[in-house]
């Protein structure tokens, strides 16, 4: 398949390079990304492996940033010796990173109130390390948007990575003075379009959420973040060349790269 870039720049803002997926061919999907016009990419770690390949990338590569997070999952189901192991390692490695996250929680997957409990419990530790670290924080919010907002008020930057909330929350994430990230499911949702028309431009941010939500058949990547600035720009009635400039001027100043 060929990849024509773009006329352009913009940052993947959220993208998972170092999971499994990427494993055949890691290296091939990075320089795909640079020639579709994908100026920088934000790796975000959610475990112990996967904190200590992003900062191997990010060491490797001038154009890839690593977030250093503490999945949900890990969250909801660790034990409380590997979630302190990565809490540890993110406080440990914060210099190296431009944001903390991608955390939260994800009230699909709790069944149960002592399994939302521990996930809120890990996740306020996270904030916490945000708080004290003075950087961004990256939220996976599911199922539990209003809640997530209710934790992070005291942080100064929040992102809301793959934002799939009501209209009504994200105009409370705005107020606030927080960021929308908008996967390239916008390519096919129908309610991530009515989002997209409806985020202030000052507020956006794009991402793949890369091995995930790809916009074409397959596993996505990050080159494919391509497919959503059209989209985006249809929805909000500007031209493509405006929201690229947004996302990315966005993302350069809440990551500071």
């Amino acid at each position: 398949m060929e990849y024509k870039p773009m006329p352009y720049p913009i940052i993947d803002s959220h993208c998972h390079l170092d999971f499994p997926k990427f494993n055949p061919d890691r290296e091939e999907a990075i320089q795909r990304a640079r020639k579709a016009g994908v100026v920088g990419m934000v790796n975000s770690g959610i475990s112990l492996k996967g904190n200590r390949i992003s900062l191997e990338l990010a060491e490797k590569n001038e154009d890839i940033h690593a977030a250093l997070g503490l999945s949900p999952d890990i969250g909801r189901e660790g034990s409380d010796k590997d979630i302190n192991a990565i809490l540890a390692q993110i406080e440990a490695n914060a210099g190296k990173a431009v944001a903390i996250g991608e955390a939260g929680l994800d009230f699909q997957d709790c069944k149960t109130d002592e399994e939302r409990r521990r996930q809120t419990a890990s996740f306020k530790k996270v904030i916490e390390l945000a708080k004290n670290l003075e950087k961004p924080l990256v939220v996976h919010a599911r199922m539990a948007e209003a809640e997530v907002l209710e934790l992070a008020r005291d942080v100064d930057t929040v992102i809301y990575h793959c934002y799939s909330g009501s209209v009504e929350t994200m105009k409370e994430i705005v107020d606030a003075g927080y960021y929308i990230s908008l996967a390239t499911l916008v390519c096919f949702s129908e309610h991530h379009q009515t989002l997209a028309a409806e985020v202030p431009p000052e507020n956006l941010l794009l991402e793949t959420d890369s091995p995930f939500l790809s916009p074409r058949r397959g596993r996505n990547e990050p080159a494919f973040i391509v497919d959503s600035i059209p989209v985006v720009a249809e929805y909000k009635e500007m031209e493509p060349a405006e929201i690229a400039k947004f996302a990315t001027e966005n993302a350069r100043r809440v990551f500071k790269i």
